[in-house]
């Protein structure tokens, strides 16, 4: 049995939803329930030993990630320890990793390595990372640049992909002396997935072929996919507040994601649900028969929105205000079992490119991994 949380007092809602850094803000929240802990020692408590979690993945990564950043917070050591379990059943005592990287999902993961390279000093999560780094020296990229989704996907690009490669890539070049290249690669990268990607209505369309030939059946004249996926758009949302934070001030590309981010923000104003909050799981399409609210990607939207206005990208109360209701409306979907611990609901599982029918029929998961990474990397910007 399943009791809905109690969050309105314990977030201090009261009129409504109060969050730090947006207008109508600056209320105390010492009697706010801690969800980023909550759903991370959750999480740990169904999954004692790490490995148990999965193998080497972006869902993972995801996760631990976010897992990372609370560590950061709260100081909590099994935090720490718990990310390193997980990356050592990957890494060996030479620092190799048995694996190719022969997409880009496979990269995600690296962020974990130089995070613990920081954090340990073991020589042995660079030389993992190395690994990684070597491989972008020939991975398969169009004609302008785009690195391929997998290089079994000729000349395809997913908006799916750009997180998982591109953030390792600029922090990896930030750390040890490969800035140069990084900013290159990462923002060369962005440019060119957002350009074939961009729809006029504030979206992307999940994924662009160059040879339009690829089975889901491109556009004839864009070569784009037919729909705008809810997660593949936030994996570039949040790609982009990642890297901005991270870019110099006078980069020349800054100005184009910045421009980015704003296209993406009059998109998400647009189309999200006013009663709830959250936003679709084929985005446009809220009247469609089938079509529900997802967790996770309206947890990657409220992040970008709630980022770009505290870094002045936007400007104006009205995306201020849908952070405020995003933020609200994935609390909404964060229960409390009866046994105590925490859960998150309605969270896509993994998805290919698809048509209507396909997008609709995906799993509502429970503490999914996409959508428990995505909360604790929005929660900690937002619950500060």
């Amino acid at each position: 049995m399943r009791r809905r949380t109690v969050l309105a007092s314990a977030l201090g809602i009261g009129g409504g939803l109060l969050l730090p850094g947006l207008p109508g803000t600056g209320a105390a929240h010492a009697a706010r329930a801690d969800w980023s802990r909550a759903v991370v020692d959750s999480t740990m408590a169904r999954y004692p030993d790490p490995a148990s979690l999965g193998g080497w993945g972006y869902t993972r990564g995801l996760f631990l990630l976010g897992a990372y950043r609370v560590y950061q917070r709260v100081g909590e050591p099994s935090y720490l320890a718990y990310i390193k379990r997980w990356v050592d059943n990957h890494v060996d005592a030479d620092g190799h990793m048995s694996r190719t990287f022969d997409n880009l999902d496979a990269m995600q993961s690296g962020n974990l390595l130089l995070l613990l390279h920081r954090e340990t000093g073991d020589t042995r999560y660079r030389t993992a990372a190395d690994q990684i780094r070597g491989r972008f020296a020939d991975y398969p990229r169009t004609t302008d640049g785009g690195m391929w989704h997998a290089t079994g996907k000729t000349n395809e690009l997913w908006a799916d992909g750009v997180f998982m490669a591109q953030p390792f890539l600029l922090r990896y070049g930030l750390a040890y002396g490969d800035k140069a290249y990084a900013y290159d690669e990462v923002t060369r990268n962005l440019s060119v997935y957002f350009r074939h990607l961009k729809a006029s209505n504030g979206l992307l369309y999940h994924a662009y072929d160059a040879d339009g030939d690829a089975p889901w059946n491109p556009d004839d004249a864009t070569g784009t996919s037919a729909h705008f996926w809810a997660r593949a758009i936030g994996w570039t949302a949040m790609t982009h507040i990642e890297v901005l934070e991270m870019l110099p001030a006078r980069h020349p590309r800054r100005a184009e994601l910045i421009a980015n981010v704003r296209h993406l923000a009059k998109g998400f104003l647009r189309y999200q649900d006013r009663a709830t909050g959250r936003w679709f799981q084929v985005v446009d399409r809220a009247d469609e028969p089938g079509n529900w609210l997802e967790t996770s990607a309206s947890s990657m939207y409220t992040l970008m929105l709630h980022a770009a206005w505290e870094h002045g990208w936007l400007h104006g109360g009205g995306y201020a205000a849908a952070a405020r209701r995003g933020y609200r409306g994935v609390l909404d979907k964060v229960t409390v079992d009866a046994d105590g611990l925490t859960s998150i609901a309605d969270i896509s599982e993994g998805t290919n490119v698809g048509d209507l029918a396909y997008y609709f029929g995906r799993k509502r998961n429970t503490n999914d991994l996409h959508g428990l990474g995505a909360f604790l990397l929005m929660n900690e910007r937002l619950a500060r």
